[in-house]
């Protein structure tokens, strides 16, 4: 499943939020966004986890958490693979 996360503290590191999510199971990719101009964080990124219970533990357990300044957004992507198979737009 494809996971959004948004309100991302920009000091934190690509790293640093792969690790929340490990902790939930398995990460196959975890991508922050970049501003190519700045190379600052835009705050918002993309986790890929291949487990289905994993990652709705991950977006329950991650979603409104405090890490830094900021709480996180957490939810499952609008282009998820699961959704796709569900036969949502």
């Amino acid at each position: 499943m494809q996971i959004l996360i948004r309100n991302i503290d920009r000091s934190l590191s690509q790293e640093q939020i792969t690790d929340l999510f490990r902790k939930h199971g398995k990460v196959t990719s975890c991508t922050l966004v970049m501003d190519p101009k700045t190379g600052q964080s835009k705050g918002f990124g993309f986790a890929e986890m291949p487990n289905m219970d994993e990652s709705t533990k991950a977006i329950s357990q991650l979603n409104g958490l405090k890490v830094g300044s900021s709480a996180l957004r957490v939810k499952r992507a609008a282009n998820s693979t699961i959704t796709k198979h569900r036969g949502r737009p």
